[in-house]
């Protein structure tokens, strides 16, 4: 007997910004994309475009909403909502600080320390509680998640599919789908379309 997919998801992480190029954490921070994150999120569209996509959902975080508007502009696939549940994961005292900076204020075990961030179960209680009422409201439907890198590292762990050893690109795309059994990963940190 065939499986039944109940849902796909294509997981995109934003564009580039300032912050990602200068290596500082950004979190739950309202940063913008750059120019060539602008570019990154076109030629997703582009790539996107004449797929079979119900509608594009992002974080409600200017660098993802930004990056969903120029899929959307590039695809045709029309914008269903922002959401806050899928906003980065919040690091607390980190936010705004390079890894150096991190390394003279905390020292070597700064990831040890409490500095006010949000733990890893908050994040992942944040993605089922999104994924819980969009199962409700959109059963079986194809929809794109515009997010950002730590935030989709932990959804995917609740799925059991995420790669530590493979960090997400900024405007990749992760495509998974929820079958009446398990989760499958169908493309993982793709970014073929950035390919010049």
């Amino acid at each position: 007997m065939e499986e039944i997919i109940l849902t796909t998801i294509g997981l995109i992480r934003h564009g580039s910004t300032e912050w990602n190029l200068l290596g500082k954490i950004q979190g739950a921070l309202d940063t913008e994309l750059t120019e060539e994150g602008r570019e990154q999120a076109r030629r997703l569209g582009a790539r996107l475009r004449g797929e079979a996509w119900d509608g594009i959902i992002s974080s409600d975080l200017k660098r993802a909403k930004e990056s969903a508007q120029l899929i959307s502009e590039r695809s045709g696939i029309p914008i269903a909502g922002t959401d806050s549940r899928l906003r980065e994961k919040g690091f607390g005292q980190v936010e705004g600080t390079t890894l150096q900076e991190r390394l003279d204020r905390w020292g070597p075990d700064w990831l040890q320390l409490e500095l006010g961030g949000e733990t890893d179960e908050q994040v992942r209680s944040r993605w089922l509680s999104f994924y819980a009422d969009l199962s409700v409201k959109s059963p079986r439907s194809r929809m794109l998640i515009v997010s950002h890198g730590a935030f989709i590292g932990r959804a995917l762990e609740t799925m059991r599919l995420e790669r530590r050893d493979d960090p997400l690109t900024n405007a990749s795309l992760t495509i998974v789908r929820q079958g009446t059994a398990v989760w499958e990963c169908t493309l993982y940190n793709c970014t073929e379309h950035l390919i010049v």
